[in-house]
């Protein structure tokens, strides 16, 4: 592929090896829960979790002044994509050195290895959505029940560049992992930090403004307007088309930057696993 590396130019390139992007994603999720007897719910379960210690810390102990009512649903629309997010770029560190033998032996294009990684845990995060529906329904019974609003066909737009987003940066730690083994920890803290410095648990106008401007900074965070299109759905005001903007362009840029990277050094890369 001499061509340059354009998320454009990148979707033909996959599109002929869907197939084989398919059954690696299968692969992937039947390995991943074969040996599991909860299965499926281990894929909820952690964000699940993740909520109730958040929703508990901050409302029954601290009674913090941030976010929308009902609390627990403003969490979750930022946390399950969130877990998507982190789960496949943390996965990416190892895409190439975990199965290395394997991929050497295969001719199909190698950045399949990383993309497989994004659409797998994407498939966990839709199948993570009826816990989002279930806790809307039970929020319907409290003082603040959870509306439903036309907002929600965001969500299709925030897929995408989520996705676009995902992918571009699996693909820069990737490669860049086998040459440098200290990254993938490294990865992993910076991960940890991006979770308080994304608007997760809180919201972008809870920011204060002195002695700068937080959440005109804070719009520069790629996940900042991908977060405000999924919490659209029952928060319209959290709408924030700014930062999508700054969202989508960052999505194609990381893309891009990842193509480049991987094209850049997959030939080093194949001899160094």
């Amino acid at each position: 592929m001499t061509s340059a590396a354009t998320p454009r130019s990148y979707a033909p390139y996959l599109t002929r090896y869907r197939r084989s992007l398919w059954l690696l994603t299968i692969r992937d999720l039947k390995l991943r829960y074969s040996t599991s007897f909860l299965g499926y719910l281990w894929s909820v379960l952690d964000p699940l979790a993740m909520s109730a210690i958040y929703w508990f810390v901050f409302t029954q102990v601290f009674h913090r002044d941030a976010g929308l009512e009902p609390y627990i649903m403003f969490l979750l629309t930022a946390l399950l994509p969130w877990m998507w997010f982190t789960g496949a770029v943390s996965d990416s560190t190892r895409a190439f050195t975990k199965e290395a033998k394997l991929i050497r032996s295969t001719t199909i294009p190698h950045s399949i290895w990383v993309a497989r990684i994004v659409l797998s845990k994407g498939i966990e995060f839709i199948a993570s959505i009826p816990v989002l529906v279930i806790f809307a329904i039970a929020t319907q019974w409290s003082s603040t029940p959870a509306q439903l609003h036309w907002e929600a066909l965001w969500w299709i737009l925030a897929i995408v560049l989520q996705g676009m987003l995902t992918l571009g940066i699996g693909l820069i730690v990737a490669p860049l992992v086998v040459f440098f083994r200290d990254l993938e920890r490294a990865v992993k803290l910076i991960l940890r930090f991006l979770f308080y410095a994304s608007a997760v648990i809180y919201s972008l106008n809870d920011l204060p403004k002195e002695p700068v401007d937080f959440p005109f900074l804070g719009m520069f965070n790629p996940l900042t307007g991908i977060l405000s299109l999924y919490r659209s759905a029952f928060f319209p005001s959290e709408l924030n088309w700014t930062a999508v903007g700054i969202a989508a362009a960052m999505s194609v840029a990381f893309l891009a930057l990842g193509i480049w990277v991987y094209r850049s050094t997959i030939r080093t890369v194949l001899k160094e696993i």
